[in-house]
């Protein structure tokens, strides 16, 4: 194998984040959706939110990362599977949340 050159299974795109990575982009997302809420959402809340949302893409994270560059189909589950909890601990209708994270994740 030439140098610098990667086995198809060890290519560095196709590697599983870390976990600190992971924590990182779940809390600019949802940074990004709470600018586009017309309320305030308290930083403690906020940090609740992120602790949820980190656990359901751990949990998701095998599925995730093969559907990573088709962010439409990742705002699908994220309606499904994350934004009703979400919703209900911030105390803010689902619709409108799932609207905010689309236009911050751009699906």
């Amino acid at each position: 194998m030439p140098p610098g050159k990667f086995p198809k299974h060890d290519n560095p795109q196709s590697r599983l984040p870390t976990a600190r990575g992971i924590r990182r982009a779940c809390s600019k997302e949802l940074y990004r959706t709470c600018k586009r809420l017309p309320v305030h959402i308290a930083p403690d809340l906020v940090k609740q939110g992120e602790e949820l949302y980190c656990r359901k893409v751990v949990g998701h994270l095998i599925w995730i990362a093969e559907n990573h560059s088709n962010r439409k189909l990742l705002c699908d589950w994220w309606d499904e599977d994350v934004s009703e909890e979400l919703a209900a601990l911030w105390k803010v209708d689902r619709d409108v949340l799932c609207t905010a994270f689309r236009s911050a994740y751009g699906g």
